[in-house]
């Protein structure tokens, strides 16, 4: 096979040149996705449904630059979309938090909420790992069940298991906040 790097007419993608632009390029997509988030696992999961996606269109996409600069651009607008919708959740947190102060007890309020959200994430850090990725990539991500098993190639029963369990374990550990 012709080194995938530079090409001439549009590439097409079969199985064997998907493994060796996988093994390539790997590594350098996900530094992209690393070096602007600082956060492997989420890097990670942006990697895998990178390349989850090039395989999925290999029959429609047609790669008219370098792989290497599709992958890299791909990373780029995964960082991009995730930072966008990272931010729009935080800003709509942090103004239903306003709000909410403007109405009563601000200072008790916003203790008590930080000292629950500070319980919260650290019973999320001691889910399992596979768990705690559900959950978050549900509750702090915003995806869709159906997204979440396409990224971690699950089923969505198991993405339904996981966010249920997570659930559970933070309702028998927050019974003091419940009352």
């Amino acid at each position: 096979m012709s080194d995938p790097i530079i090409q001439s007419s549009p590439f097409r993608i079969d199985e064997s040149s998907f493994r060796q632009i996988y093994l390539q390029y790997w590594d350098k997509v996900f530094a992209v996705c690393y070096n602007n988030l600082n956060d492997s696992e989420v890097a990670r999961g942006m990697v895998q449904e990178i390349f989850k996606s090039l395989w999925e269109r290999k029959d429609e996409l047609e790669i008219t630059t370098s792989v290497e600069r599709y992958l890299v651009r791909s990373a780029k607008f995964k960082v991009f979309e995730y930072i966008r919708n990272t931010t729009s959740r935080r800003e709509h947190d942090e103004k239903a938090l306003a709000d909410y102060c403007n109405h009563s007890h601000c200072t008790e309020n916003e203790i008590m909420y930080n000292s629950l959200k500070s319980k919260v994430d650290t019973l999320v850090d001691t889910l399992p790992c596979q768990c705690r990725n559900v959950y978050k990539m549900s509750r702090e991500q915003g995806l869709t069940n159906r997204e979440i098993a396409s990224n971690l190639l699950i089923s969505e029963r198991a993405v339904e298991y996981h966010i249920s369990r997570a659930l559970s374990t933070l309702k028998a550990n927050l019974s003091e906040y419940l009352s």
